[in-house]
């Protein structure tokens, strides 16, 4: 005769989200509805289309939001999150240096062309006060800050691969970011091309200075660049030649201001005159 199963153990109720946690998921709603609410009314949208947008008042809005500053700082730390989506996979692909750099910024490109009204709510705010522009730049600021960093590691990482030194990279990444981020915000504006020919001189423009880099003189450990020779020119142990001039046969112009370096002449053979 079969034995009778055990009743299942029921399992214990899951404990109701506390106070914070629907806080901050309403929060988390209503950017969602600032964000469709940019797109239907562009970046001046107001705080009251936002309010609509998310089927409550302005009062009620504001008991999530110190004020509208707070709100537009957590619109644009959503909208980068956005952002980064996209350019993260670019920046992770395993590919060729100048496809990845093409990659990377056709994915910033197209998440500006994607979000035009939000990125112009995001970083230019047209209607908002000085309190919600240096919101507004905060999250520029952090975004370019987290673009940078990443970059700076993959170029880093090729440059180390190509045995050059990798101690300008965070120059570089910081130097390419703003660059293309100022290129993106005219494109945005006049539109005069399309993505993809912005995003292939881009590319040219990028690719050009990281090749020559790849390319140049090794700054490696062991590959020191060549010393200064006293007179001020460069000297290297392969181009200088037995017996030549040290500076030490040479004599200055005495001249004031003259620092040309004059010959000295031969004796005059005997019997020649002076």
């Amino acid at each position: 005769m079969p034995q009778p199963e055990p009743p299942v153990k029921p399992e214990p109720p899951t404990a109701p989200p506390s106070k914070e946690e629907r806080r901050s998921r309403r929060r988390a709603e209503m950017v969602v509805a600032a964000v469709e609410a940019v797109r239907s009314h562009g970046a001046g949208v107001s705080v009251a289309d936002i309010a609509s947008r998310a089927g409550i008042t302005k009062p009620v809005l504001y008991r999530y939001f110190d004020d509208r500053a707070d709100l537009q700082r957590a619109v644009g730390q959503h909208a980068v999150e956005m952002l980064m989506e996209r350019m993260i996979p670019a920046m992770s692909a395993e590919l060729e240096p100048r496809a990845q750099v093409a990659a990377v910024v056709d994915a910033f490109l197209a998440g500006i062309e994607d979000e035009p009204q939000l990125w112009r709510f995001v970083v230019h705010n047209p209607t908002g006060g000085t309190a919600e522009r240096e919101a507004g730049a905060e999250i520029v600021d952090d975004a370019r800050e987290q673009i940078a960093r990443l970059l700076a590691m993959l170029i880093g990482e090729r440059l180390r691969a190509a045995g050059r030194d990798s101690g300008g990279a965070e120059v570089w990444a910081h130097g390419l970011v703003g660059m293309v981020q100022n290129a993106g915000d005219w494109w945005l504006e006049r539109r005069t091309m399309s993505r993809a020919t912005v995003t292939d001189y881009l590319t040219g423009l990028i690719w050009g200075g990281i090749s020559a880099t790849l390319e140049g003189p090794s700054r490696t450990a062991g590959h020191e660049p060549p010393e200064k020779h006293p007179t001020g020119n460069t000297v290297s142990p392969e181009n200088e030649s037995p017996g030549a001039d040290t500076g030490d046969d040479a004599r200055r112009d005495p001249r004031p201001g003259t620092t040309a370096l004059r010959a000295v002449p031969d004796p005059p053979a005997a019997g020649e005159a002076r």
